[in-house]
């Protein structure tokens, strides 16, 4: 089969096209043809060092999104037959391959693609909505009439981040490039900070001001919460963005709030954020079938959408992966086979 491989590691020009074995399933294991594979930020930032112990011996296949149909089960699978249209995030943070035309895994870190889109729409969708859903539901635990403060808002766990806060009822504050404002908009976000031309934690202070204490309360007319006048600060901060967000979002939550971070976090940082009294940390999803099924269900209602900037075929893997690194695209980046 072909498949996405890189010998060293480096800059996106290791990924080359090859040619290798086709995996077999075992007995508790399924076999998927790949139709699409989404591309996300650890795929490259593993290819560039390696990461003991999963990611040391080459060559490496990257990736762990993938949409495709059922090729094969093995002797004691129930879950699924062949022909059946899946999706899934395998195996992450171990290894999975998933830049390949054919992938195998456990049953149960797949669910069945969303009806009324295609395999490209489905790959963009297991890990980064994962994360947030888990973020949200496990960790935070979001509800109406929160406030949700969403770093990198146009990028792929950012703009699935706005609209599923917003189903949740929070009002929700994006962080990104001016030029990307509208895109962040159109999904739902209720304000934007151009995080290149300001200081995002003294905005988030100019939009609430430091006056008492009170909730969230309904707009006249519309179903959408607003900032009472008397609140300070979010409830939650979602961070995928790394480096120096975590120490600069600190003064942004109000009492009891939840900082949620991809990475980045220093020791300083997890004993600045106790000695506030606020929870934090670095967060790592996990597959999740049950999940998977109830994001599956919001797309089909037409309620979540995961917006894939550009479709690259797998031979031309290096120029997606050029392109995710300069950050000069909104949501997702796919791979199609």
């Amino acid at each position: 089969m072909h498949a996405i491989t890189y010998r060293s590691f480096g800059e996106p020009d290791v990924l080359e096209l090859t040619e290798v074995a086709r995996p077999v399933p075992q007995a508790h294991e399924v076999l998927v043809r790949v139709r699409a594979a989404g591309i996300n930020p650890p795929d490259w930032k593993l290819r560039r060092t390696p990461y003991p112990p999963d990611y040391v011996d080459l060559p490496l296949i990257p990736g762990w999104d993938v949409s495709g149909v059922v090729e094969e089960v093995g002797d004691y699978v129930g879950r699924f037959k062949p022909g059946d249209e899946v999706f899934g995030m395998l195996n992450f943070p171990r290894y999975a391959g998933a830049y390949a035309e054919y992938v195998v895994a456990r049953p149960r870190q797949f669910a069945r693609k969303p009806t009324g889109i295609d395999h490209v729409q489905a790959a963009a969708l297991p890990m980064p909505a994962l994360t947030v859903w888990q973020a949200f539901e496990d960790v935070a635990e979001v509800t109406a009439g929160q406030r949700v403060l969403v770093h990198a808002a146009a990028g792929g766990v950012g703009h699935l981040a706005v609209q599923l806060a917003k189903l949740r009822g929070a009002y929700v504050i994006g962080t990104a490039r001016a030029a990307k404002h509208a895109f962040v908009r159109g999904l739902g976000a209720d304000e934007m900070i151009d995080y290149t031309t300001v200081d995002f934690a003294r905005a988030v202070s100019d939009m609430v001001p430091d006056s008492g204490t009170s909730n969230m309360v309904p707009d006249s007319g519309t179903s959408n919460m607003v900032p009472d006048s008397g609140t300070s600060g979010v409830d939650v901060v979602l961070d995928m963005v790394g480096k120096d967000y975590p120490a600069r979002s600190l003064p942004v939550l109000r009492s009891g709030g939840a900082f949620i971070g991809g990475a980045g976090m220093t020791p300083e940082d997890v004993a600045a954020y106790e000695a506030a009294g606020l929870r934090s940390g670095v967060f790592v999803v996990e597959p999740d079938h049950a999940a998977l099924a109830s994001i599956a269900g919001l797309v089909a209602e037409g309620r979540l959408a995961a917006h894939v900037d550009r479709v690259f075929p797998l031979a031309e893997a290096a120029k997606a992966h050029a392109l995710m690194e300069s950050g000069d695209f909104v949501g997702k980046l796919v791979l199609e086979m």
